[in-house]
């Protein structure tokens, strides 16, 4: 169905109908000009990501439900990573017309799945056309209490540094995909060229599931931050792992005036990430420290929690934090010592 046929409204209805807040702090959600909160108690805690088609997404390998779940997830992780609770979200969208109402709703699946996971309430958006494609604006609203909110700038010389899960996996699933779709389009190009009939086309994913998984679904760390808590854990920096490990931890480094020193060694990865990295002659390490979109969350601890932290499951002590004075250092195997570099995303790429 063209969305022109239901119109903007039609749309925004046939996407929300079914939708009942489930937060006490939802005092009222779709349907008004503005939703109502009310935290009484507590600190409100608001991200924002706007992901666009052809810069952040490429819809040869990503289809539309899987979409809506990680742009939502990326909003989530967010919150988690200032040790704080999502409750709401709102939810914005610029439309080409080669989408139908079909699509959308399948992208609004994606992203209700990601907010029932972590009993999150949608309260509004927006929607509009688009002549470039499609964007997807999306607003995460969170609560935590003022002393629990964990920012980057309260890392201390001695203090541990800890990350969760593993990382490079959601790169190397991307380099993966890449991969394939430029096989496609070599068999696309010299197709065309012979006159023959488009190719039948099976991309070559056997043995990398999970690579991809960590690409196409990202997982906000909240387990963590709940593991955390139950531990009696309080971080003193977090932040989640978008942009690649050293990017994020020298964003706290800065922040909090500090140096650290990290071991290749100790760096998680798994074993379907070194595969594909030696497949691909890449540095497995580069790819850990500088890959981006694992989502998973580095902190720091005070030295005092070590035991804690060991008892942990899913969760690597890395190194630790150092006076300013010594810079941010890797230590690699063999025990030569290098300057930690952020080489994530930024504007020239």
């Amino acid at each position: 169905m063209e969305i022109a046929k239901i119109g903007e409204f039609g749309l925004i209805n046939r996407l929300t109908q079914e939708i009942k807040p489930k937060n006490a702090s939802t005092m009222y959600g779709i349907g008004d000009d503005c939703a109502v909160l009310n935290y009484p108690d507590s600190e409100v805690l608001i991200t924002t990501d706007l992901l666009m088609e052809g810069v952040h997404f490429d819809l040869t390998y990503i289809d539309l439900q899987h979409l809506g779940y990680k742009a939502a997830m990326v909003n989530i992780s967010d919150v988690f990573a200032m040790n704080g609770t999502p409750r709401q979200m709102t939810v914005s969208l610029a439309i080409s017309k080669r989408f139908s109402v079909e699509d959308i709703e399948q992208l609004y699946n994606g992203i209700r799945l990601a907010c029932d996971k972590w009993n999150i309430d949608i309260v509004g958006g927006d929607t509009t056309s688009s002549f470039t494609g499609l964007a997807i604006s999306i607003t995460c609203i969170g609560e935590a209490r003022k002393e629990d909110i964990v920012y980057r700038n309260g890392a201390r010389d001695t203090d541990l540094i800890c990350v969760s899960g593993d990382l490079g996996a959601a790169y190397m699933g991307l380099q993966l995909l890449e991969r394939e779709k430029s096989v496609y389009y070599q068999m696309v190009d010299e197709a065309k060229k012979k006159g023959k009939p488009m190719p039948d086309f099976q991309p070559d994913f056997s043995g990398k599931e999970y690579l991809l998984q960590r690409q196409l679904q990202a997982e906000a760390r909240g387990d963590i931050v709940q593991k955390l808590r139950e531990a009696g854990i309080h971080p003193t920096a977090m932040m989640d792992v978008s942009d690649g490990l050293s990017s994020e931890l020298l964003h706290i480094c800065k922040q909090s005036d500090v140096g650290c020193r990290i071991f290749e060694k100790q760096l998680p990865i798994d074993y379907q990430t070194a595969v594909m990295a030696e497949e691909m002659n890449m540095n497995v390490t580069t790819c850990a420290l500088n890959g981006g979109e694992d989502y998973e969350l580095v902190f720091t601890v005070p030295i005092g929690d070590h035991e804690k932290i060991e008892q942990l499951e899913d969760v690597k002590l890395i190194g630790h934090i150092t006076d300013q004075k010594f810079g941010h250092v890797l230590v690699s195997r063999d025990g030569q010592e290098f300057e930690l570099k952020a080489q994530g995303w930024n504007f020239d790429k």
